[in-house]
């Protein structure tokens, strides 16, 4: 099924992709998933939600390597921020803000702050 584009929609080009922050192989992949050429619209919609901004994109594989599971992890993987102790008494805190630009105001931004 082919959705006709809108009227006043751009052309899906390899420069529009680019411009929405996606690569040619993550492009690839909407066109999998969806079965069709996406909108506009769809095309800006996969944009935010695999920017680093909600997706963590590039740095998803780099949290990976941080340890979740130690005597000296207090909190891991699924709270707003790890902690550990870093001994005599002391606990550190690290979180990644990546949500000063909200998705629907400014979806293209990432964790441009």
């Amino acid at each position: 099924m082919q959705v006709p584009p809108r009227d006043g929609d751009p052309e899906i080009t390899p420069e529009i992709v680019a411009d929405h922050g996606l690569t040619p192989e993550e492009y690839e992949k909407v066109l999998k998933i969806m079965g069709r050429d996406p909108t506009f619209t769809e095309l800006g919609v996969f944009s935010a939600m695999w920017s680093e901004h909600c997706g963590y994109k590039n740095s998803k594989r780099l949290l990976r390597l941080l340890p979740t599971q130690a005597p000296w992890v207090i909190q891991g993987p699924g709270e707003n921020a790890g902690v550990i102790d870093v001994g005599d008494g002391y606990a550190l805190a690290f979180k990644i803000e990546s949500h000063n630009h909200p998705s629907a105001v400014e979806p293209y931004q990432g964790a441009a702050t």
